[in-house]
Parts: C-alpha cells; sequence; structure tokens
C-alpha cells in the first residue's frame, strides 16, 4: 500500500450551470466545469475572466489617498524636491522599487532610493535610514510594499520635516501612521473594487495616475512581483498578469531577458516566474543586499544584466543549501524538544547562525513536512534579538494570532497565511505559549489533515494534448485560480523509476483501459521503494505537455498517490539477502509516519541469528512444526504484536502450508510483503500430483521393486524414467506407503504384491502434496504478478 499524503476532496460543479456554459460559449465540458467551479458561472462571468481585457482594470483614482499622492508627487516634481523611494527586499518589493524608479526617470525626478538590508536592519521603515535622507535633502518619502504599519518611523519623518506617502498592500493594523496620505486597498475605508494587489500592482495603479500612457514593458514588473507574492490571479491580477506575460514574450526588459536565460527557462508563464525567476530575485536580498536584483531590473545593459544574473543564480544555488542545512537543525531540534514523537499545534523554532534571510522558506518547508503553523527565528548571539518569518495553515489567521501576542514583539506584520516578526529571545518561551494557545481557541483536529482539492475526476483517456491545450485557456494560473487538478482512479503501474539529482524524483508510467501517460512526482523520490509493477494507483496530478525532439505528448504532474491494497516486492532469489534486508530496513525507518507502520522479520529458527542481533529493532518471528509460528523471543513479543504489523519481511519461505496459513492469519493488517528468500530449483521442484503420475510410478515400482530395492537407487531410477524430481518421487513414495502400496524395511522398498484398493484421496500426504505443490509454485516460480494475485486471493480468505 501507498498512503495518501492529503485527504482528498473533489469539487462538485452544477451541472446545470456547465450544460448552458457549454452550450452558450461552445466550450467543452472540462472547460465550462471549470469555470463553474471556480465562480464564472455564467456567460458575462466567463467570458470577462476568459477575455482579461483592459475594461475590467478600475479606475486609479479609486483607490483611498490617490489624489492626495498623486498631488503631493506633482509638487515634489514642480518644486524639484528631492524624493526618496523606500521599498523592501523581497521579489514583491523588489519589482514595487523597480516600477518606482523606473516612473521617476520618466517623470524626470529628481530621486533616490533605498532597501534595507534583510538581516542587518529587517522590514520596513527605518529611523536611521530616514535620518540620513533627510540629511541628503529628500523632503518626500514614497514608500511601496511597506510602511503601513510604520506608525513610529513615520512620525520620525515628520519631524525631519519629510512628507510620506505610504502605498502598501499588507493588512493594515488597528493604528495606522499618520502620513501624508495611505494607498492600500485594504484600508477599511477603501472603496476599491480589488483588493488583492500586490505591492507593485498598487504602484503601477500610482504610476498609471501619473502618466497618460504607461509603457506596456511596466506591466512585466507586475507580473514578476505578483505571483511572487502569491496574490490572487483574478480580477484585475489576472489582467495585469496577463499583459505582463505577453510583454515578457514578445520584448522582454534586458533584466528579465537575462533571468530567462540563467534560469533556462523556454515558456514564459507564471510558473517560470515562480520557480525560476522569482526565487533568483530573492536570492539577492536574502543573502547580501536586494539592491543588485533592483539593479537587474532597472538597466538597459545586457552585459551588465548577464553579470548581475549570473550572480543571482549563484546566490540561489548557495540559498538552497543553507535551507537544507538549516531544515535539518529544525527537524532535529523539534524531535529533541519531543522525543516523545507529538508535534505542537504551533511550531517555534529558533537557532544562532540561522540565516534570516531564508528562514521563510524554511517554515515553509516544515509546514509541508508537519502541516502545522510554523515560525522560524534567527538569533543575534551577541544581541539574542531573533528575527523570523511565519507560513500558516488555512484556519490560523497568522497576523492575527501575532497580534494576539504582540505585547511581546518588537515588531510584526504580513498576511493571514505568511508574516515576519521581530523580538528578544527571552520572550521564545511566552511567544510559543501564547500563539499554541490560540491554536486551542481556533483550531481542531480536521485543521491539522491537509486537504488536496481536485477540480475533476477523469480517466486517463481524458488527458492528451488537445485537452490540455483547451485548458491553456484559463492561464495564467496562481493562487486563487490555480492549475487543474484532475482525480484518476484505477491507473495500472506499468513502469516506476527515479530521475534527477540523488535521484530525487520520479517518473511512473501508468495504463488504464490501453492508454498510457508518463507521470512526473518531484521530490517523491523514495515512492520508488513503495511502488510494484502492477499496482493499482489513485492520484492526483495537474496536465501538461512535455515536449521533445519535435514530439509533444501529455504528461502528469502527480501531486499525491495512493495504493490501496497490498504489495508484493520480489527479491527472491537475490545474491545477499541480509544485505538487501539491511538496505529495506534502513528505507523503511526514513519513510513518514503515514507509510513506515511496524515491520516485523519471518525467518527459520536456524536462520541469521547474527542478523537478529545487529536488528534488534525488529521484531522476529520464527516457523514453528507445530504452532506454525512463534515468536522469537518475549521481548519481541512485548514490543509488537502481529496484528500491528503493516510491513513483512519474509527471509525464508514456509515449508509447509501450514505455516503460510500462520503467517496470513497473523498478519492481518500487513500493507507490504517483500519476498527475501531463495527461488526454488527445478530438481527439487513437487508438482501437483495427477493420476496419471502415480500410473506411471506404480507401473514402474511393479517392475523394479516385487524384490526389495534400495531406496536411494529406487528414488533415482524413478526419477530419471518419469523426469520427475527426487524430492516430488520420494513424496510419492510416502503416499504409496501411507496406501499400504509398498513397505520400507532398514532402507529397502518392497512392493505389495495384493493391496487393499484406497482412493488417492483418502491419503493424508496425497492432500498435503497438493497444497504444497501450490504454495511452492507461487511462491518459489511464479511471476510476480502472478503471485501477487495468489496472495491477495489467500489474504482475502483469511480475512
Amino acid at each position: 500500500m501507498l498512503h495518501a499524503h492529503y485527504r482528498w476532496s473533489t469539487l462538485k460543479p452544477n451541472e446545470q450551470a456547465v450544460a448552458k456554459l457549454t452550450s452558450e460559449m461552445k466550450l467543452p465540458e472540462m472547460v465550462a466545469s471549470l469555470l463553474v467551479t471556480r465562480g464564472f458561472d455564467t456567460k458575462e462571468k466567463a467570458e470577462a475572466f476568459l477575455s482579461a481585457g483592459t475594461e475590467g482594470l478600475h479606475d486609479p483614482y479609486s483607490l483611498h489617498g490617490m489624489e492626495k499622492a498623486v498631488a503631493r508627487i506633482r509638487q515634489a516634481l514642480e518644486g524639484r524636491e528631492r524624493i526618496l523611494i523606500y521599498g523592501d527586499y523581497d521579489a514583491d518589493g523588489v519589482s514595487s522599487t523597480s516600477m518606482m524608479i523606473r516612473l521617476m526617470e520618466h517623470l524626470q525626478a529628481d530621486y533616490e532610493w533605498y532597501i534595507p538590508h534583510r538581516s542587518k536592519e529587517g522590514y520596513g521603515l527605518h529611523n536611521h535610514a530616514l535620518e540620513a535622507a533627510a540629511e541628503r535633502g529628500v523632503t518626500l518619502v514614497v514608500t511601496v510594499d511597506t510602511g503601513i504599519s510604520a506608525v513610529q518611523q513615520v512620525a520620525f519623518a515628520k519631524t525631519l520635516g519629510m512628507d510620506v506617502v505610504v502605498t502598501d498592500h499588507h493588512e493594515p493594523p488597528a493604528v495606522l501612521p499618520e502620513a501624508f496620505t495611505l494607498v492600500n486597498p485594504k484600508l477599511p475605508f477603501c472603496s476599491y473594487p480589488f483588493k488583492g494587489l500586490a505591492g507593485v500592482g498598487v504602484a503601477y495603479k500610482l504610476a498609471c495616475a501619473l502618466v497618460d500612457k504607461v509603457p506596456s514593458s511596466w506591466t512585466q514588473l507586475v507580473a514578476l512581483g505578483t505571483v511572487a507574492d502569491l496574490m490572487p490571479l483574478t480580477g484585475e491580477n489576472r489582467i495585469l498578469v496577463s499583459q505582463g506575460l505577453v510583454s515578457m514574450t514578445e520584448e522582454p526588459l534586458t533584466g528579465m531577458d537575462a533571468l530567462l536565460q540563467v534560469s533556462g527557462s523556454a515558456a514564459v508563464n507564471s510558473t517560470t516566474i515562480g520557480f525560476a525567476m522569482a526565487p533568483r530575485i530573492n536570492a539577492s536580498g536574502r543573502l547580501e543586499h536586494a539592491k543588485e536584483a533592483v539593479e537587474l531590473l532597472i538597466t538597459q545593459d545586457p552585459d551588465k544584466a548577464a553579470a548581475i544574473a549570473d550572480k543571482l543564480d549563484l546566490l540561489n544555488r548557495e540559498r538552497q543549501q543553507i535551507v537544507d542545512d538549516i531544515v535539518q537543525d529544525a527537524v532535529k531540534q523539534l524531535e529533541e524538544n519531543h522525543p516523545d514523537g507529538t508535534v505542537p499545534s504551533v511550531i517555534v523554532l529558533a537557532g544562532e547562525g540561522w540565516n534570516v534571510g531564508v528562514v521563510g522558506i524554511v517554515a515553509s518547508k516544515l509546514v509541508e513536512k508537519y502541516y502545522r503553523p510554523t515560525l522560524i527565528l534567527g538569533i543575534d548571539a551577541e544581541t539574542g534579538m531573533c528575527k523570523g518569518s511565519a507560513r500558516s495553515i488555512p484556519g490560523y489567521d497568522m497576523y492575527e494570532a501575532l497580534t494576539e501576542c504582540a505585547d511581546l514583539l518588537d515588531h510584526y506584520g504580513g498576511h493571514p497565511s505568511a508574516a515576519g516578526m521581530s523580538l528578544h529571545r527571552d520572550q521564545l518561551t511566552a511567544f510559543s505559549a501564547s500563539l499554541n494557545a490560540y491554536a486551542e481557541k481556533v483550531l481542531n483536529e480536521e485543521h491539522y489533515i491537509p486537504v488536496l482539492t481536485a477540480d475533476l475526476e477523469c480517466t486517463l483517456d481524458e488527458i492528451h494534448v488537445q485537452s490540455i491545450e483547451l485548458l491553456s485557456k484559463l492561464e495564467p494560473f496562481g493562487m486563487n485560480n490555480g492549475c487543474p487538478r484532475f482525480l484518476i482512479r484505477g491507473t495500472q503501474i506499468l513502469e516506476c523509476r527515479q530521475m534527477g539529482k540523488d535521484r530525487r524524483h520520479l517518473k511512473i508510467t501508468l495504463k488504464q483501459n490501453g492508454n498510457v501517460v508518463e507521470a512526473v512526482a518531484f521530490g517523491k523520490g523514495p515512492w520508488a521503494g513503495l511502488l510494484t509493477e502492477g499496482a493499482v494507483m489513485n492520484l492526483v496530478a495537474e496536465a501538461s505537455i512535455n515536449e521533445w525532439n519535435g514530439s509533444r505528448k501529455a504528461q502528469l504532474m502527480l501531486i499525491d498517490g495512493a495504493v490501496d491494497h497490498a504489495q508484493i516486492f520480489d527479491y527472491r532469489g537475490i545474491k545477499n539477502p541480509w544485505h538487501k534486508l539491511d538496505e529495506l530496513f534502513d528505507h523503511w525507518q526514513s519513510l513518514p509516519e503515514n507509510n513506515k507502520g511496524k515491520a516485523a522479520l519471518v525467518a527459520r529458527p536456524d536462520s541469521g541469528t547474527k542478523l537478529y542481533r545487529q536488528l534488534r529493532e525488529l521484531p522476529v518471528w520464527v516457523y514453528d512444526r507445530n504452532a506454525g509460528l512463534i515468536m522469537e523471543s518475549a521481548e519481541a513479543a512485548a514490543r509488537c504484536r502481529p496484528e500491528e504489523v503493516t510491513v513483512l519481511f519474509i527471509a525464508d519461505a514456509p515449508e509447509t502450508p501450514e505455516q503460510l496459513n500462520a503467517i496470513m492469519a497473523s498478519f492481518g493488517a500487513v500493507e507490504r510483503i517483500y519476498l527475501l528468500h531463495s527461488a526454488g530449483e527445478e530438481s527439487e521442484r513437487v508438482e501437483s500430483p495427477t493420476r496419471e503420475q502415480f500410473k506411471q510410478v506404480y507401473a514402474l515400482l511393479r517392475k523394479a521393486a516385487e524384490q526389495a530395492v534400495p531406496e536411494p537407487k529406487l528414488i533415482g531410477w524413478l526419477s530419471d524414467q518419469t523426469r520427475l524430481s527426487s524430492r516430488m518421487v520420494t513424496k510419492t513414495l510416502a503416499i504409496f506407503e501411507e496406501l499400504n502400496f509398498i513397505s520400507r524395511d532398514r532402507g529397502m522398498i518392497r512392493l505389495n504384491p495384493a493391496p487393499a484398493k484406497r482412493p488417492l484421496e483418502s491419503s493424508i500426504r496425497y492432500n498435503e502434496l497438493s497444497l504444497l505443490a501450490e504454495m511452492e509454485h507461487y511462491l518459489l516460480y511464479a511471476g510476480i504478478s502472478e503471485l501477487t494475485e495468489w496472495i491477495l486471493g489467500r489474504m482475502k480468505g483469511v480475512s
């Protein structure tokens, strides 16, 4: 078996709405179903969504404070005041800052720009930066993607004689800064129709208010920041990102082109931005300073852009290694803090030397591993100050949770799903306790089970190049408009192999009703040891087109999968079964709990006792001629009951059907069986006896055994004459002896001249031989498909 990581659900579209949309818009039913489940259930809504036309953009002056912001900037332009653009160090902040720089250049303003250092300064406005700007003659500060919670800093700027125009999109706090004006669609008194703009989206709206015709290339920056900041790709964002992607495809900005080249991206879409471009932009601010990323996005020099892009690529690789190292440290710390294996409702971990530029990524990886709201903080060993990032799960509003314990924090800000904060290490214990207490109020058991929602249930024959091309009507994909996910049941695994660096990924070939499709599962390389050819797999996946050497074919991107039946793993006849058992046992120990269960070993009493001591954590059952199966030791019996075993290693094949029955009866919950016993040898093979064979042997006995014959000599001669194995001849003679057809005396065999007539079926040994032959045929000689079917049938019969 393979247990799904998620609890699956499937959206159920209104069938009448789907039928109507299919008819009115001449759409394929699959596309119509997706539109309906996403809320575009009428022709008018669907057309507006699909067209993504500029008529869907809102008047920038609908944003509260926009009129005042424009007036103040124009006043600064006329008076040749020096303007400071104050941004943030993430991809949205970098995009926003670059947008404002391009705007200031376009307006021929006297300006400068500033982004704080992530680890040395942290998020938000800083008094020392404002003071230095004032000394350089700055009289107007325009913030982008930051400032909505900078109450004290804005007040300080006013004492320096500077006005502050705040443009932001983060959640507004209860107390707002007394800036010259605030531009943020999330302000409670702002009536702007679309609340989901990224920081760069707000900056773009300011540009639209100030410039009659904004260059179309600026939408490339909107696309980058919006996708990178995980903003919803609906409403205005869908329109602006669509325009940005078209512009990026047709005539990319110099820096964008360099990013695309260094990332090796052939296609330009939201996935390219999210997984290729944004991480490299973010790497700059995470490990060094975000100013280099800004320089990349504003330069028009191809050589300079290429050099910066190469550096960001190297920084991104370094960032990946740092993240892996901190993840390992964090997991170790969590396990040490909770040796009983429990995981708290909210995970709070902090470490000295942890790079605060990547703690958000680490938090995301721990959420993926444990599915708990997670906060990861880096501690400054000298000052004791902690800076961190949080990632949450549905149902736990991280911003609200931080607000509940605001008295413990020096600073915080963010969204319901992600946030940043700083505090002293002395407050960490109380901080963790407060966050967990909040979880007790708002979360229940169901919140801790991750849910994976599929858009549609379909079959493999519906996944083809033409249907996938039709889905492109819904692009760009992203938050609130995800790439369609399909639930597909009952596919058969034809082949499964690991691929990629360190064999971290998996490629699975699936078949259903004659249709064959390849699936790729990123990060699921360990599944290779949990899947067998022929297994029936249910899965949730996205669909894409794989283009290679001019060939185009459908491909599934597997998100989660499950095998609902027990599986048999065939290592029969392997040269070193104990070494293989070591390897399999290590793999089993590394599995996540949902696929781990309890493991046990079955062997003969005289087999590999040294190994038992080596694998003392592995309970051992041994064959017994009378009981069928017994525990190897009382200590093992105390650790594990047979009904708890889900993984069974069989080192030696059972010698009798009774022993096999004992295995089936004892281990009723087994999910995976690993066969490590030797394969059968033809010279020792027993067969299901036939009347013809018995007649042939008996006829030969009448010729050879009227006088007493030595048993070894007779067995060899009968084996040569009948082509039966010596073992089969021996068992046949035992049946004849039970039926009194022959007699044995001191190693000699003699035929009884006038035996009583008795049917073969009356012999106990005859019936035992039939059962033994069947068991050995499957366990020692049959192919894995035939063997699996037989064992599963036996397991059902026992249950």
